[in-house]
């Protein structure tokens, strides 16, 4: 397209601003995916292959996901421009942020402690990257209290809602998603218990930017153990429940 013709076709969308928001809204939404707790190379090159749009890769010790930095360079060596690499920190200290950041290609930070916004700023500052903020949903969290964990962690890049779960993530457990308000939806990453039987309606209900999964893609009872027929299931769910 010309640039006369793309500014005759600007003036008529201003000219019949309707029209224009209509044809917008016949282009599909396209949930983002996320697939986490990889650890084999031969998972992450599955999930690239199935078309992820980030990997996740958790460096939190206590977790049976965990990798270390020298695991984490051999698997992002080969990940291609245009996917996401989130390091998982957990009360990480200065120092461990560093010297994952120093190392290994990562493109966004995920706070998933007991981090303040102050912290996360500061541990984000020193890998020099963008970052997410995990907010655990507990049975007795309310919208109200979500926004204002929003506003106070408003310079994070999204919001990664999980389940509140003994220890941190990786509980495989749905909470209330009616909790997220709608303000909220552009900026959420959905989380906690998500699979391949229950992310369609998920993504119906709250619209999340993208979804989260671990535990819903690996093999049944081994934590860490990424099941390929699993992870291709639950991509195929997420791109049927966005042309639907």
């Amino acid at each position: 397209m010309d640039r006369a013709t793309r500014n005759m076709k600007a003036s008529e969308d201003l000219a019949h601003p309707a029209d224009a928001a209509a044809q917008q809204r016949t282009v599909p939404h396209r949930t983002r995916i996320k697939l986490c707790g990889l650890s084999k190379p031969a998972d992450l090159a599955h999930a690239i292959d199935l078309g992820a749009d980030a990997i996740g890769l958790v460096f939190y010790p206590p977790s049976p996901r965990s990798v270390s930095v020298a695991q984490a360079v051999e698997l992002v060596h080969d990940v291609p421009p245009f996917v996401s690499v989130v390091g998982l920190f957990v009360n990480a200290t200065p120092d461990w942020i560093r010297e994952v950041a120093s190392n290994v290609g990562l493109t966004l930070l995920q706070f998933h402690g007991d981090e303040t916004a102050e912290q996360c700023e500061s541990l984000a500052g020193v890998a020099g990257l963008p970052w997410l903020r995990a907010l655990r949903v507990a049975a007795d969290t309310r919208p109200a209290d979500l926004v204002k964990s929003a506003l106070n962690y408003s310079a994070a890049s999204g919001l990664l809602f999980d389940t509140h779960v003994e220890g941190y993530g990786g509980g495989g457990k749905v909470f209330d998603w009616s909790l997220i308000p709608a303000e909220l939806a552009r900026r959420a990453v959905l989380s906690g218990g998500l699979n391949a039987q229950n992310v369609s309606d998920a993504i119906h209900r709250v619209r999340p930017y993208a979804v989260d999964v671990s535990s819903g893609i690996e093999v049944a009872g081994a934590k860490g153990v990424k099941d390929h027929a699993r992870m291709a299931a639950f991509v195929r769910a997420v791109r049927a429940a966005d042309a639907e």
